[in-house]
């Protein structure tokens, strides 16, 4: 076992959030602390194409069959989708309710993840956390960061934990080097923190490097360097790694002992599952679980 411990004290959490992340964490998946979450918002976020490679995983009830016999911490669904199909998995397996969310259709310059769904809404269906995609760099922060309040004071008096999907976007993220440059990750991770997360998902940093990033990125980092700066920059909010798209098994493992050693929380892999067969998609989780289980020394 890794030396890194994970723990929800000394977070700033209410009652009512540790409640709720107690039940995910030591009630679901293997149970020992550790995290892996099912995101499902594919469908509005990238359209139907996602799920071509496996057309079974368009079926939500299907997901939320997966979800439950690979032992997942939680499944991610849009309102619509939580009010019509999770009634049948309630109790055996933690809701995310996502509260918001944009297709792929219109450019990318100035995107806007838009409110479709409250956090009382995700009360009455017996959710155990919401997800908020937070553009942080784009054009329109302001209108994000002003939706964003309401949402997360709204947690606050509900005692929902918030899940912030902090993704740098924009065309000023494009020109000082991409969405999953050091830079923007680390970036997002803090201002996802300083504005309220409870729980914050980044993705993997690539090796773009741009010379229009500030003077103190402008050096290289090593990779083995980047992920333990960027759960650093997110401070007491808990961290979740992306998977990304459909990536290797022995990768996705390698990676899942990355983001443990850094003092991440746990994984939250989609399409890595959605563009697997059911078979090949229950054997990666079981392997993911064992990684996160060898590879994290959890704490209640």
């Amino acid at each position: 076992m890794a030396d890194v411990v994970v723990s929800l004290e000394d977070r700033g959490l209410s009652t009512g959030k540790l409640t709720r992340l107690r039940r995910m964490l030591h009630l679901h998946g293997a149970q020992d602390g550790t995290v892996l979450l099912l995101p499902y918002d594919h469908g509005l976020e990238h359209g139907p194409r996602d799920f071509a490679a496996n057309p079974r995983s368009g079926d939500p009830a299907y997901v939320l069959d997966l979800a439950v016999e690979g032992g997942f911490n939680g499944v991610v669904f849009q309102i619509g989708h939580a009010r019509r199909y999770y009634g049948a998995v309630a109790g055996r397996i933690p809701l995310v309710v996502k509260l918001n969310g944009k297709t792929e259709i219109p450019p990318d310059d100035e995107p806007l993840s838009p409110l479709n769904a409250t956090v009382e809404e995700a009360v009455s269906l017996g959710a155990d956390a919401v997800g908020y995609t937070l553009y942080v760099g784009s054009p329109r922060q302001s209108e994000d960061f002003a939706a964003f309040r309401r949402v997360r004071e709204d947690c606050e008096r509900f005692g929902m934990p918030l899940i912030v999907w902090a993704y740098p976007r924009g065309s000023a993220i494009t020109r000082r080097g991409g969405r999953d440059s050091f830079y923007a990750v680390d970036y997002a991770a803090r201002v996802a923190a300083e504005l309220g997360a409870d729980v914050v998902k980044v993705n993997w940093p690539s090796a773009e490097h741009s010379p229009l990033v500030p003077e103190e990125y402008r050096r290289e980092v090593p990779p083995q360097e980047q992920l333990p700066r960027v759960v650093a920059s997110a401070c007491r909010a808990l961290v979740l790694l992306s998977g990304g798209d459909h990536t290797d098994g022995d990768v996705l493992a390698e990676r899942a002992r990355a983001a443990c050693d850094a003092g991440a929380l746990g994984l939250i892999f989609g399409r890595n599952f959605l563009k697997r067969e059911r078979a090949d998609a229950l054997a990666l989780a079981n392997r993911l679980h064992k990684v996160l289980s060898e590879s994290l020394t959890p704490a209640p």
